[in-house]
């Protein structure tokens, strides 16, 4: 699985490196680095619906206070799957 979070200036205002890292801890806590691969990317062209964040692909809006329940939702139940 690949995700991938826009680090481009208008997500970055929105929280883009808090969000980097709550993943990254997230990844680690729940030992799915080998399954998982976090990049980053300069704009998504998506600049009104905050923290940009692809999940293979699939396109999801994130902010620092939503990680957690996105992760469980659309990392670690599809990941387990």
């Amino acid at each position: 699985m690949k995700i991938t979070v826009c680090i481009g200036s208008s997500c970055h205002i929105k929280g883009s490196r808090q969000v980097v890292h709550l993943l990254q801890e997230l990844i680690e806590k729940n030992n799915l680095g080998d399954k998982v691969e976090l990049g980053g990317t300069f704009c998504m062209n998506k600049c009104q619906q905050g923290v940009c964040v692809t999940v293979d692909d699939e396109f999801h809006s994130v902010t620092p206070n939503t990680v957690e329940d996105f992760f469980a939702k659309s990392v670690k139940a599809k990941v387990q799957l």
